[in-house]
């Protein structure tokens, strides 16, 4: 009893096609569901159906670098931005030059123009600088103790202050009653970075004897701690105008010259020591959400092989300071983004970013670190909307093009295999909504845009569907027309014509990856939804179009061979029917593909 029993299955368990109908129901609900849960219900259009905001970058001629705007630096310059605007999520956004020394960004409908403007622009200067003493971001009329920034460091200050100054290591700043001028010698003295002979004593201004004080200077020099002290007090980073004169006062000092900078909140300003680790030693920067100390979100930091040493070796020095000399602050453009404190040496090439992050500003901060930076600056000239009226049009006209070819589909399927024709429509119709959904869902996920050359792949893909339902129906109607009955030939004609869907899918789909990878732009949108459509392909055959078939062979009106069946024997021309005892001239293999 056994053995018949076992027979009758065939590949894939259709033995029981109710339960794969079951299974691929279930998917769609869910899908379906995961699609009206969060609250978008249409895919996101790119910038040719949805419009946009489309902005020119002109480079600028850097002191020292004439010759730096060259075809070799634009172009890197190009790969580094449309990289870092696709990290936003905008998969169909366009990067590219114009003339030669402009470079035009498009951002499609959806996206925030101004975080995307602020993206591509930023050059990225990057530094890890000692903090030597801090204050509230506001203007001070006189120079006040050194405090450290955040609750954590305050409470500690606060600490430090009911303790007996004799507990405290030699040569370290006191908080409550130290001046400003001592805690800023001292931490110039102790920097590695700097040369303890140029620095100041006992808070003495005007002591270093290299630096020619008639000379400009973006900051002051390392051992001018009065000017720090007065530039620190005279500073007000309140207001977005005074951190932007600040930022670019910073960002053109010497990686070997001490700075005074502000947060990028405005909250804090501080004195920061020489650049200890730069932002090349930068291998990789990942924004992650800390499930486990429950941090909210942070940025993941991989150094290189020399920066790994770098910074080591500097938080094995700052973790002996006390508050806030035991910080670094990350120093971006002029700006201290972050500036964590150390308890410890940090080893191992990898260190996090943490405190106050949000999912937006922790993916801005990595995008920028991952991404290295630019080899000029640019300035934003000029920054319009786009319209999305040609697209709009083109749009149209493709989706009446592709009404037409379905239109011409339907009434081929009618015509020729009747009854049939159900079976197919149903399919489509399963392929159309998961189709839909998925790109519904990526749209939300990935940012996935979906533009004109990704419409007409999926109506190529329509064509592709439909030609593995009229193989599988042909593989039907040949053993029919062997003289076997519908059940069997439903059963037989499954292997064959299962090798047979397999091997176009893959073709078609090869042929996607490779258009994939070795394109840009838009064309990236045809080969990825010509893909994705010939995956469901396979998925809706197997797990539909084939159980439905089981099913229907049960049926009367196909298993008798109907005329609206598109079984007709008569019509098909089939030989004398097999008897029931008569075995089969060629047995049914399994295993094959």
């Amino acid at each position: 009893m056994a053995a018949p029993k076992k027979g009758r299955r065939s590949p894939g368990g259709q033995g029981r096609p109710g339960r794969v109908l079951a299974l691929i129901l279930i998917a769609m609900v869910a899908l379906i569901g995961g699609m009206f849960a969060s609250g978008d219900t249409t895919p996101r259009l790119g910038i040719d159906l949805a419009g946009g905001t489309s902005f020119t970058l002109e480079a600028k001629n850097e002191p020292g670098k004439p010759n730096a705007i060259n075809k070799t630096n634009m172009d890197t310059a190009v790969g580094i931005m449309d990289r870092r605007v696709n990290g936003l999520g905008v998969s169909e956004s366009e990067v590219q030059t114009q003339g030669a020394k402009h470079i035009i960004v498009n951002i499609p409908k959806g996206t925030n123009a101004k975080q995307a403007r602020q993206q591509v622009g930023t050059t990225a200067k990057l530094g890890f600088r000692p903090v030597l003493t801090s204050a509230p971001g506001v203007k001070s009329p006189e120079p006040k103790p050194s405090a450290s920034v955040g609750d954590k460091d305050k409470a500690k200050d606060k600490g430090d202050k009911s303790k007996d100054d004799k507990t405290k290591p030699s040569g370290s700043p006191s908080a409550s009653a130290s001046p400003q001028g001592r805690a800023v010698t001292d931490a110039l003295k102790a920097n590695p970075a700097v040369d303890p002979s140029a620095s100041a004593k006992d808070g003495k201004a005007g002591s270093d004897k290299k630096k020619d004080p008639k000379a400009p200077t973006p900051t002051p020099a390392p051992g001018d701690v009065a000017a720090l002290q007065k530039q620190l007090a005279a500073l007000d980073c309140s207001t977005p105008a005074s951190r932007a004169k600040a930022s670019e006062a910073a960002a053109a000092a010497k990686a070997s010259d001490p700075i005074v900078a502000c947060k990028t909140d405005g909250s804090a300003k501080e004195i920061l020591g020489p650049v200890a680790v730069e932002g090349t030693g930068v291998d990789k920067a990942s924004a992650v959400i800390d499930t486990q100390q429950g941090k909210g979100w942070i940025v993941q930091l991989k150094f290189t092989k020399d920066g790994a040493k770098k910074f080591a070796d500097v938080t094995g020095k700052l973790a002996t300071q006390q508050p806030p000399q035991n910080q670094f602050a990350i120093v971006l453009d002029g700006e201290v983004v972050s500036d964590p404190s150390v308890t410890s040496s940090i080893a191992g090439g990898q260190a996090e970013i943490s405190g106050g992050f949000t999912q937006e500003t922790s993916r801005d901060l990595a995008n920028v670190l991952s991404y290295g930076a630019l080899p000029l600056s640019f300035d934003v000239v000029n920054e319009t909307t786009v319209s999305p009226a040609l697209g709009g049009e083109q749009l149209r006209a493709g989706l009446i093009a592709g009404a037409i070819g379905l239109i011409l589909v339907v009434i081929y399927l009618v015509a020729y295999y009747r009854g049939l024709a159900l079976v197919a429509l149903a399919s489509l119709l399963v392929s159309a909504i998961l189709t839909y959904t998925i790109m519904v869902l990526l749209g939300i996920a990935l940012g996935f845009a979906l533009n004109l050359p990704a419409v007409c792949g999926a109506i190529v893909a329509i064509g592709i569907t439909a030609d593995s339902f009229i193989v599988y129906f042909e593989r039907i109607r040949d053993e029919i027309r062997e003289g076997r009955s519908l059940r069997p030939a439903v059963e037989r004609g499954w292997p064959r014509a299962r090798r047979t869907i397999l091997v176009s899918d893959f073709v078609s789909f090869l042929a996607a990856a490779v258009l994939f990878v070795v394109t840009v732009g838009k064309v990236q949108g045809f080969a990825f939804t010509l893909g994705l459509t010939t995956l469901l392909d396979v998925v809706v055959v197997f797990f539909f179009t084939k159980p439905l078939m089981t099913i229907l062979a049960r049926r009367k009106f196909f298993a008798s061979g109907h005329p609206w069946s598109g079984l007709d024997p008569k019509r098909l021309g089939v030989k004398p029917p097999l008897r029931a005892s008569r075995r089969p001239a060629a047995p049914v293999d399994p295993k094959e593909a």
